[in-house]
C-alpha cells in the first residue's frame, strides 16, 4: 500500500493499519457474498432438482445486485463494508420473489403436462405468474417497510446503518422488478418455449419426502387447535421473558487488532518523564508475543485539532491474536499496565475509541459528567462517583479527570492607589499582558519568509513575584511607579484546567466495561450513585457515551418498529380484504421472535443496535411465508374447494416455496457467521437474529397458520349455515 504513494511521501502507521483493516473487511464481505450465492444455488437445486428452474431463479441474484449498485451510485454511495454488508444480508432474499414465481410456474406446467389436452404453455405461465403476483408484491413491500426505521437513526449509528439499509432495500426492490419482468420471460424461454418438453410429472425426491412428512404432521395437528395455540402462546411468552433479561450494548465489539492505549499522568509532568514512562509501558507490552508494534506520541502540538499537554500520551499498538483468546490477552495487558505508578490507562481499539470520542468527547465507553458552579464541590462529588464506580463489577480503565492545583501568579489591582498616580486598571493590564504574551513591534525577513518580532518580559521576571512588583509603570507626567505600589502580586494555588460544557463547569469520570454488558453496568452505576451521592442545588450528573446513543437508538427502533407493524397490518388488510386473513399472517410475527431470542441467548445473551435491527427486519421477512400460505388458501376457497381440502392442498402446494424462500434467506446468511469476524462485526448480530427467527417462524408457520385457518374457515362455514337456516325459517 505504501508503494502506491508518490516518491518521498510516507503514510502514518495508524493510517496504514486502518487502511489494511478496511481492505481486509471488504475482502471478507466479498467472500461472504460469493459463498452466499453458492449456498443459495445448492439449496435451489436440492429442492427443484432441475437445472433450468435453478438457473432462472439464480439469475435474480446478479440482476438484483447490479440494479442495487446502480441505486447506490445514484445516491453517491460507494462500495464499502456497510453497503457490502447490506447486500450480503439480502443475498438469500433477492431470489425469494423469483423462487415463488418459478416454483408456481413449474408446478402449473407439470399439472398442465399431465392433462389429456394441455393448454398453451404461454397461457399457463401467464396465469401462474399472475396467480402469485399480489403475494410477491405485498411481501416485498412489507420487507421494505420494516427496514425503514433504520433511516430515522441519528448520530453515529445512523451514519453507520444508513448505507447498509439503502443497499439492502435497493437489492430487495430490484429483485421484485426482476421477478415481475425477467423471470416470467425466462420461464417461457427455458420451461415452456416451443419444442420444450413438459416438466416431469414427478416432483424431486427432496420435495416428495418433505411433503410426505408434512402431510403426516398436518393430519395430527389440525384437530388439536387448542394444543397448537397453547404451545405457541407459551413459547412466545417464554421468549419475551428471556428477551427482557438480555444484556444490552451499543455496537458489537470490533476485531481490527489496532489498539490505542491512552496514558495520563498528573498535570505538569514534563516530556522527559512522559517518555520514560512510555518506555516502561512499551517494555510491558513487548513481553507479549502477540504485540507486533508499539509507537508512542507524547502530547500534541498547539495547532493540532486535538491539542494535548505532555502529561498525555497515546500508544498505537498492533496485536495479532493468533490462537490467543482476545479477551484474556486484553485482560492481562490491563492488569499489568495498572501497575505502572502515577498513571491512568485506557486501552481500546481504534474504531471504538474514535466512536466514543465522537459520542461523548472522551475516549471511553462510559462518561459520567458532573456539572455545577463550584469547583471544590465538583471535585468532591466526582471523587465520590469515582469511588462508587470502582466498586461496580465490570469497571476497567477508570479515570477521574485530573484536577490539581498548580502555582499561579495572581495580580490584584488597588484601584484607589492607581487613581492617585493617574493610572487606570485597563492601561496597567494592557502593559502586563504585553509583557507576558508579547508585543509585536516589527518583522524580521529571512529569505522569502517573514517572522514577527515580539518584545516581552524575560522568563525570570514572568515567574518571580518580586521581580514583577519591581516593574516600573509610566504614570502621567513622567513618573515611574513600581507595580507593587498599585497592586498585590502573590503566588497562590489555582486549578490547572477548568473544563466546561454547555456553559457549565464539569468534571468527567470515565471508564470502559469488560466482562458484562453495557446496559446492566449503567443501571448498576445509576442505582448506586443515585442512592449514595447527595447533590446540592445547582449540581447534576449526566451519563454520556455509548449508553446515551444506545438508548436513543432503542427508542427510535422500538417506536418506529411498532408503527411498521401497524403498517404491515394495513398492507395485509389491503391484500386480503379481510381482517381474519390479515391476523393469520400477523400471527407469524411473534413466532419469529422465538427463534431470534433463542439465537441471541445461544450467542451470549446481549442485544446490540444491530440485533434490534435484525428483530425489526425479521418481522417483514417472516410475513412473506404467511402471505404465501394464506393467499393460496384464499384462492382455493374462492374456487369453491371444501375447507379440509383447502387447508391440506393449499399447505402442500405452498410447502416448497415456503421452505425454499426460508432456506435461501436463512442459509444465505451463514457466510456472515463463519470465518474471520473482521468486517462482519456489525452484520453478524443481525444475521444471528434473522437466522434463528427464520427457523422457528418457518416451522411454526407451517403448523400454526393452517391450524388457525382451518378453525377460522370452519367457523365461517358454520356461521353461514346458521344464517341460511334463520333466513329459511
Amino acid at each position: 500500500m505504501e508503494s502506491s504513494l508518490p516518491p518521498g511521501v510516507t503514510m502514518h502507521p495508524r493510517v496504514f493499519r486502518q487502511a489494511t483493516f478496511i481492505e481486509r473487511s471488504v475482502e471478507n464481505l466479498k467472500g461472504s457474498l460469493v459463498e452466499g450465492i453458492l449456498i443459495v444455488a445448492i439449496v435451489l437445486f436440492l429442492f427443484l432438482f432441475n437445472a433450468r428452474t435453478s438457473i432462472i431463479s439464480l439469475t435474480a441474484i446478479p440482476m438484483s445486485l447490479f440494479f442495487g449498485l446502480l441505486v447506490l451510485k445514484a445516491f453517491g454511495i460507494g462500495i464499502n463494508a456497510m453497503t457490502l454488508g447490506g447486500l450480503a444480508i439480502a443475498i438469500g432474499e433477492v431470489v425469494d420473489d423469483s423462487i415463488i414465481d418459478v416454483e408456481n410456474v413449474f408446478h402449473r406446467l407439470r399439472e398442465n403436462g399431465a392433462r389429456a389436452s394441455p393448454r398453451n404453455s404461454l397461457a399457463v405461465i401467464f396465469d401462474a405468474s399472475r396467480e402469485i403476483r399480489n403475494s410477491v408484491i405485498y411481501a416485498t413491500l412489507i420487507v421494505i417497510l420494516v427496514f425503514m426505521p433504520i433511516f430515522f437513526l441519528s448520530g453515529v449509528e445512523g451514519r453507520m446503518f444508513t448505507p447498509l439499509g439503502i443497499a439492502y432495500i435497493a437489492a430487495i426492490l430490484s429483485s421484485l422488478v426482476v421477478a415481475l419482468t425477467l423471470t416470467p420471460v425466462m420461464c417461457h424461454l427455458l420451461l415452456g418455449g416451443s419444442g420444450r418438453a413438459a416438466p416431469a410429472a414427478r416432483e424431486s425426491a427432496t420435495v416428495r419426502a418433505l411433503k410426505g412428512g408434512y402431510s403426516w404432521v398436518l393430519a395430527r395437528v389440525l384437530p388439536r387447535f387448542w394444543w397448537v395455540v397453547g404451545t405457541s402462546v407459551a413459547l412466545v411468552l417464554a421468549a419475551m421473558v428471556m428477551f427482557s433479561r438480555f444484556g444490552t450494548s451499543f455496537l458489537p465489539e470490533f476485531h481490527e487488532g489496532n489498539f490505542i492505549l491512552a496514558m495520563s499522568t498528573l498535570p505538569g509532568t514534563n516530556l522527559k518523564e512522559s517518555v520514560r514512562l512510555g518506555n516502561e509501558v512499551t517494555r510491558i507490552l513487548r513481553e507479549h508475543p502477540e504485540v507486533k508494534s508499539v509507537a508512542q506520541r507524547a502530547g500534541r502540538g498547539e495547532l493540532d485539532e486535538d491539542a494535548q499537554p505532555p502529561n498525555f500520551s497515546e500508544f498505537d499498538v498492533t496485536l495479532d491474536f493468533g490462537k490467543t483468546d482476545p479477551d484474556k490477552l486484553v485482560y492481562d495487558l490491563r492488569e499489568q499496565l495498572e501497575r505502572v505508578p502515577g498513571t491512568a490507562m485506557n486501552l481500546g481499539q481504534f474504531i471504538a475509541h474514535r466512536i466514543d470520542e465522537v459520542l461523548s468527547g472522551v475516549r471511553a465507553q462510559v462518561a459520567i459528567k458532573v456539572f455545577g458552579p463550584d469547583l471544590d464541590e465538583l471535585r468532591r462529588v466526582a471523587t465520590e462517583v469515582n469511588g462508587i464506580v470502582a466498586g461496580v463489577p465490570g469497571t476497567v480503565d477508570l479515570v477521574k479527570e485530573p484536577q490539581v492545583d498548580v502555582p499561579e501568579v495572581q495580580i490584584t489591582f488597588d484601584r484607589a492607589k492607581a487613581a492617585r498616580y493617574g493610572l487606570t486598571v485597563g492601561a496597567i493590564g494592557e502593559e502586563l499582558e504585553a509583557g507576558h504574551s508579547g508585543l509585536v513591534t516589527s518583522q524580521v525577513l529571512e529569505g522569502q519568509r517573514s517572522f514577527d518580532l515580539a518584545l516581552w518580559f524575560s522568563p525570570e521576571v514572568r515567574r518571580d513575584p518580586q521581580s514583577l512588583k519591581a516593574i516600573l509603570l509610566d504614570a502621567p507626567g513622567g513618573t515611574k511607579v513600581p507595580l507593587g505600589e498599585v497592586a498585590e502580586v502573590v503566588v497562590r494555588p489555582a486549578p490547572y484546567v477548568i473544563n466546561r460544557e454547555a456553559v457549565q463547569r464539569r468534571i468527567v469520570v470515565q471508564c470502559n466495561v469488560a466482562g458484562r454488558d453495557l446496559g446492566s453496568f449503567i443501571r448498576d452505576v445509576q442505582q448506586r450513585v443515585g442512592a449514595q451521592v447527595k447533590l446540592r442545588s445547582g449540581y447534576h450528573i449526566e451519563y454520556g457515551g455509548q449508553f446515551e446513543s444506545q438508548e436513543r437508538a432503542q427508542r427510535v427502533l422500538w417506536s418506529l418498529g411498532i408503527l411498521a407493524v401497524l403498517g404491515i397490518a394495513v398492507l395485509l388488510f389491503s391484500a386480503f380484504g379481510s381482517p381474519g386473513e390479515a391476523v393469520l399472517v400477523m400471527v407469524n410475527l411473534p413466532l419469529a421472535l422465538i427463534g431470534g431470542v433463542v439465537a441471541v441467548w445461544l450467542t451470549g445473551g446481549v442485544v446490540s443496535i444491530a440485533s434490534l435491527i435484525g428483530f425489526v427486519t425479521l418481522f417483514g421477512i417472516a410475513s412473506r411465508n404467511g402471505i404465501i400460505l394464506v393467499s393460496h388458501y384464499h384462492q382455493l376457497t374462492a374456487a369453491g374447494e371444501p375447507v379440509g381440502q383447502v387447508v391440506l392442498e393449499g399447505s402442500l402446494d405452498r410447502l416448497t416455496p415456503v421452505l425454499m424462500t426460508a432456506a435461501t434467506a436463512a442459509l444465505g446468511l451463514l457466510p456472515l457467521l463463519w470465518g474471520s469476524p473482521t468486517g462482519k462485526e456489525i452484520e453478524r448480530p443481525l444475521a444471528i437474529v434473522l437466522l434463528g427467527g427464520l427457523v422457528t417462524s418457518t416451522f411454526l408457520n407451517l403448523i400454526v397458520v393452517p391450524t388457525l385457518y382451518n378453525r377460522l374457515a370452519r367457523w365461517r362455514v358454520s356461521r353461514n349455515r346458521s344464517g341460511t337456516q334463520e333466513q329459511a325459517t
